[in-house]
């Protein structure tokens, strides 16, 4: 199978190795990484966002392990439209997380309005902090948490949930 998934990946977290994970275990695996024009008009949150280039080499970096461990190919393509990659003819399979399983079925309908197969949907769970709060990249960025979802100390040498 074909599998196509996208994002801003700014910085990768376990959610994303959520999507990664499943998107290797079903083929090979394109990812469409937001070009520095388009990623802030795709996130939620008002922050700065690294370089299309340093974004690419910390997700190469990270796919390289799960193509090694699946055996799979990959490949890393600029987005420069919300709708990427996936509205193209050869994919079979677009992975998404709850909040962007929306664009996927926006996704469907051009590929319907173009004569292509709807892609399988594939929507991978959210993976959760320590806090049992959703992880995301805004949430590390913002010293909240690590990558991995663990509380991240203050200054003060507290986690966040002890303050509360």
């Amino acid at each position: 199978m074909s599998v196509a998934l996208g994002g801003t990946f700014d910085p990768v977290h376990d959610g994303h190795r959520a999507l990664f994970h499943r998107a290797f275990e079903l083929g090979g695996v394109t990812v469409g990484l937001t070009s520095d024009d388009l990623a802030p008009r795709t996130r939620h949150a008002d922050r700065p966002i690294q370089s299309f280039e340093r974004r690419r080499a910390e997700l190469a970096a990270e796919l390289e392990r799960f193509a090694a461990e699946y055996d799979r190919e990959y490949s890393i393509r600029k987005l420069t439209e919300p709708t990427g990659i996936a509205t193209e003819a050869q994919f079979d399979v677009l992975v998404v997380s709850p909040e962007t399983k929306t664009g996927g079925k926006r996704i469907n309908e051009i590929r319907r309005e173009r004569g292509y197969q709807p892609l399988e949907l594939e929507v991978v769970d959210h993976v959760y902090a320590e806090d049992g709060e959703i992880i995301s990249s805004t949430r590390i960025v913002d010293g909240e948490i690590d990558e991995h979802g663990n509380l991240t100390p203050d200054r003060d040498g507290r986690v966040s949930a002890d303050l509360e």
